[in-house]
């Protein structure tokens, strides 16, 4: 899969989704279990953006007073990342890495996956190596936050459905498959952006792979990843999931 030309496409495209429902809900976790954003040995609360994308989060969260560091794998996306931060007056580091081969970047009081992202991963070592390399950049007591989506999500909503935007500027097409592993989905995305310089669309393709797992999956995985399982809820909400919710999320220690 290639974000290099898609970066530049994704925020446009995201501009709807609830990236204040993720500040809100994360916000409340860690007063849960950590208090303030200042309740950290070094004044304030230091977190991991893991796959941070364009930084949307990252930046959202520093304005909050964490003190934010962002990882992605795409250098394009990265770019966008700190272009966003500068124009906030921000100074958010940002590193290029695998989440699943995560090293030397410190260590954190919180840690988190959000947007589905840990969804990307293909295969279970690699969501298994991730949370062993989370586990250590994180003190211990602190927290690691995640949301996936739901088996119902990919299968109920996802797979054999076809969604569009018309729009004057860009348009798309895209179509889900069955994924080739279990609970696992391909999304086949075709993107026609106007070039404002020519007048005429440019086309753009995209292969993006998603695979999820059961709830007793991950939390056998923290658990031997050296975490303690604290909540699992759905959508949002400080509740348990139910069978057609959509986004879970996973809050954990590191003990």
């Amino acid at each position: 899969m290639s974000y290099e030309r898609f970066a530049y496409l994704y925020d446009e495209l995201m501009e709807d989704a609830p990236y204040e429902e993720w500040v809100r809900f994360v916000k409340e976790k860690l007063a849960n279990y950590l208090g303030s954003t200042k309740d950290s040995p070094h004044g304030k609360l230091r977190m991991l953006d893991l796959a941070c994308g364009t930084g949307e989060l990252s930046v959202r969260f520093a304005k909050a007073g964490i003190q934010v560091k962002g990882v992605d794998l795409s250098a394009d996306m990265l770019m966008v990342a700190q272009a966003k931060a500068k124009a906030e007056g921000l100074t958010i580091p940002f590193y290029q890495q695998n989440m699943a081969e995560l090293e030397g970047l410190g260590e954190f009081d919180v840690v988190g996956i959000f947007c589905d992202s840990l969804n990307y991963l293909e295969s279970e070592q690699q969501v298994i190596d991730t949370f062993s390399h989370v586990a250590e950049h994180l003190r211990r007591g602190g927290l690691f936050i995640f949301d996936v989506h739901s088996i119902y999500k990919v299968t109920h909503v996802f797979i054999e459905q076809t969604f569009a935007l018309n729009d004057n500027h860009i348009s798309y097409i895209w179509n889900s498959f069955p994924g080739e592993q279990p609970n696992s989905v391909e999304h086949e995305l075709s993107f026609f952006v106007l070039d404002q310089h020519t007048g005429k669309y440019d086309r753009i393709d995209e292969l993006h792979y998603q695979r999820t797992f059961t709830v007793a999956q991950y939390s056998n995985w923290l658990d031997k990843a050296g975490f303690r399982l604290l909540e699992v809820n759905a959508d949002f909400k400080h509740s348990v999931p139910q069978p057609q919710s959509e986004r879970i999320f996973f809050i954990a220690e590191k003990t």
